[in-house]
C-alpha cells in the first residue's frame, strides 16, 4: 500500500509538471480545452492538479471560460534562477562583443519595480563618451533602455501611471511610443537624460518568455547619426537573440 501510494503521487508531480510545461513562449494564457489538447488527461484529474498549482502559486486563473497563466511562484524560481546564473556575467560575451563593434559604450538593464539597474557596464573606447556605472539606477519611463523595457510588459494605461515620475504626463503619447518601440523591436532617445547623448536599446527575454532586461548603446550625438542608430539597432538585435537563447528563451 505504501509503495502505491508513493507511486501514486509521484505521478501526480510528474502530472502537474506537464501542465506547467504546456506553456510555450507567446502563450499569455491558456483554456481547459487547450491544455487538455496538450496533456494527456482526463477533465477531473486537469481540474484537479489545475487548482493544486493554482492554491501553490504556479498558476492564476481569471475570465470566462476560464483562463490560466503561469503564476507569481514561477516568477519566484526564474529569479532564484537567474540569480544564481549570474545575468551580468552571462552577458558580458555578449557586452563585449557589442562595444568591439561599435566602439561606444555598452550596458546591461534589468527591471527594478518601477525602475531600471544597470548591472553591467563596458566603456567606450573613445576619450569623448558616456557612461552610468553598475548600480545606476532610473525610472523605467525615462530613456531608451527603460521604455525598451516597458514595451514588452503589456501594461494599460492605468497600470502605466503608477511607473510615471510626473503624475500629469501624457498617458496617451506615452503608450503610442511604447507600441512604436515594441513593432520596432528597439527604442532611441536623444539628449533625454544626458545632454548629447544618444541611445538604442532593445529587450531581451528570459524562458519564461518575460522580459528580463534591456541592452543599450550610448554616445554623443557627433558620432551617433542616423545611419548608426539603425546600424547598432541591427547589432542590438541579434545580440538580445543570443543573451535570451542563453537564458533559456525560445521562439515561438
Amino acid at each position: 500500500m505504501e509503495e502505491k501510494k508513493a507511486h501514486e503521487s509521484v505521478r501526480a508531480v510528474e502530472r502537474a509538471l506537464d501542465i506547467l510545461l504546456a506553456f510555450r513562449p507567446g502563450d499569455k494564457s491558456l483554456t481547459v480545452a487547450e491544455l487538455l489538447a496538450r496533456v494527456n488527461l482526463s477533465r477531473p484529474t486537469l481540474y484537479r492538479l489545475l487548482n493544486t498549482l493554482e492554491q501553490a502559486g504556479f498558476l492564476a486563473s481569471s475570465g470566462e471560460p476560464q483562463r490560466f497563466n503561469l503564476g507569481s511562484s514561477v516568477a519566484q524560481l526564474a529569479h532564484v534562477w537567474l540569480s544564481d546564473h549570474r545575468i551580468a556575467e552571462l552577458a558580458l560575451p555578449v557586452l563585449r562583443n557589442l562595444r568591439d563593434a561599435t566602439s561606444e559604450t555598452v550596458a546591461l538593464f534589468v527591471p527594478d519595480d518601477t525602475y531600471r539597474l544597470c548591472v553591467a557596464e563596458l566603456e567606450s573606447i573613445h576619450p569623448l563618451s558616456f557612461r552610468r556605472g553598475v548600480g545606476y539606477r532610473e525610472k523605467l519611463v525615462r530613456g531608451a533602455s527603460g521604455r525598451t523595457i516597458l514595451s514588452q510588459m503589456q501594461l494599460g494605461p492605468e497600470e502605466l501611471r503608477r511607473y510615471l515620475v510626473d503624475p500629469s504626463q501624457d498617458i496617451s503619447a506615452l503608450m503610442n511610443d511604447i507600441e512604436e518601440i515594441r513593432v520596432k523591436g528597439f527604442g532611441t532617445s536623444h539628449h533625454e537624460l544626458i545632454e548629447g547623448a544618444v541611445a538604442v536599446a532593445a529587450p531581451f527575454f528570459n524562458g519564461a518568455n518575460q522580459v528580463a532586461g534591456s541592452l543599450c548603446i550610448f554616445g554623443p550625438s557627433i558620432r551617433v547619426n542616423e545611419q548608426r542608430v539603425e546600424q547598432f539597432a541591427e547589432l542590438l538585435k541579434h545580440a538580445t537573440a543570443d543573451l535570451s537563447q542563453l537564458l533559456g528563451h525560445r521562439n515561438a
